[in-house]
């Protein structure tokens, strides 16, 4: 295993980490299994953003006299409403999950504040008493570095010039560094994306990775999978699926990117994300993505946002992505997802079949057709 320090905080985190997600909902037994198979490969960063006390104390028991041998990010605002992950700036609420967290940890490393994306979540963290309280978590002891999550880069940049995050999760994969940041960052690929050329990531999410390096603000990798679509010869956007190695090396070769936390479920699975650390410069290589044509495209969703605007308010691109997380395992639709579509303001079910967006596409993605299946699926 290969260390690299996390910003400015003196910790070195191992630059393969375990997101602990999936193993929600499963027994002690696996959870134990996963979790003996990330120590023996040097893992020593793990993401416990999930607010049910079964899979904490299931991780918290596996782990057992190694606690002090990880580094844990727990987040802060992350609550489970309806046995379903969900967003509070309530701080009565806020309190009473991560003092919980606290309860079966005993500290945390990374307090994250959760999920701080557009302007109203900012505001509702950092004019309110949710800074204060995490601040005072930091003094307290119970946090020893202030960290937060987000998927968009221009949010995540006003975060950063506030002083108070030493770290962050964010959002990396090739295909999300080609998008416009400027409504989110599922919704469209950078404009300088042409057939057999590459003009550079989106500008803003460079921005970003240049203010990180200069604030010394490290970056822990979430989604470096796309939601396993990049890996899927399905859902891939791409003429071919990328490889998980492939996909770590892009989210490593990026300024500031300390660790990738994947999200492994068996030991199997970790063993074949480890296969990262033995692969050759070829295996690694994911440059040929750059060389793609526009026809590869042809029917699926690049959250581009030339379908807009919608004469019912829907955010297309945000409900064809979580659709096309969905259908990845249509038995298994991670809670998270389902209530992303939920907070939407307007979801599929609107959907008038006027048509205008599917006149507008140009990848001729069958909308309408989406916005039902998105409806009956995470509705």
């Amino acid at each position: 295993m290969e260390y690299r320090e996390v910003g400015k905080t003196g910790k070195h985190a191992s630059i393969i980490g375990l997101g602990c997600e999936h193993l929600d909902g499963k027994p002690y037994e696996q959870v134990k299994e996963t979790i003996d198979a990330a120590l023996e490969f040097g893992v020593n960063l793990m993401d416990v953003f999930m607010p049910g006390t079964e899979v904490r104390e299931n991780i918290a028991k596996a782990l057992g006299s190694k606690r002090d041998q990880v580094m844990l990010q727990g987040h802060i605002g992350s609550t489970n409403v309806n046995m379903q992950y969900d967003i509070s700036r309530d701080m009565p609420v806020v309190k009473q999950y991560f003092e919980e967290l606290l309860r079966v940890f005993g500290y945390i490393d990374f307090g994250m504040m959760f999920f701080i994306d557009s302007e109203q979540d900012y505001k509702n963290v950092f004019e309110t008493d949710f800074v204060t309280y995490v601040e005072r978590l930091k003094q307290q002891g119970d946090i020893r570095h202030i960290g937060f999550s987000s998927h968009n880069p221009e949010t995540a940049m006003k975060v950063i010039e506030t002083g108070v995050p030493e770290m962050m999760m964010f959002s990396i994969n090739p295909a999300f560094d080609m998008l416009s940041s400027k409504a989110s960052i599922f919704d469209c690929l950078d404009n300088g994306f042409q057939a057999g050329a590459y003009n550079g990531i989106d500008p803003k999410r460079a921005e970003l990775y240049k203010l990180c390096t200069q604030k010394q603000v490290g970056i822990t990798v979430m989604k470096t999978f796309g939601g396993g679509k990049l890996l899927s010869p399905e859902h891939t956007p791409y003429s071919r699926p990328m490889t998980s190695q492939q996909c770590v090396h892009y989210a490593l070769s990026r300024p500031a990117v300390a660790s990738v936390l994947t999200g492994c479920k068996t030991r199997a699975e970790m063993k074949d994300t480890m296969s990262y650390l033995s692969a050759s410069d070829s295996d690694r290589d994911y440059t040929w993505i750059y060389n793609e044509v526009h026809s590869a495209f042809d029917g699926n969703c690049v959250y581009c946002g030339h379908c807009q605007p919608c004469p019912s308010e829907i955010d297309i691109a945000a409900v064809n992505k979580y659709l096309d997380i969905a259908r990845l395992d249509k038995e298994a639709i991670p809670p998270s997802i389902r209530s992303h579509y939920q907070s939407l303001s307007h979801g599929g079910d609107e959907c008038i079949a006027c048509g205008s967006c599917e006149s507008r596409c140009p990848f001729g993605v069958p909308i309408i057709k989406n916005m039902i299946e998105a409806d009956s699926l995470l509705g």
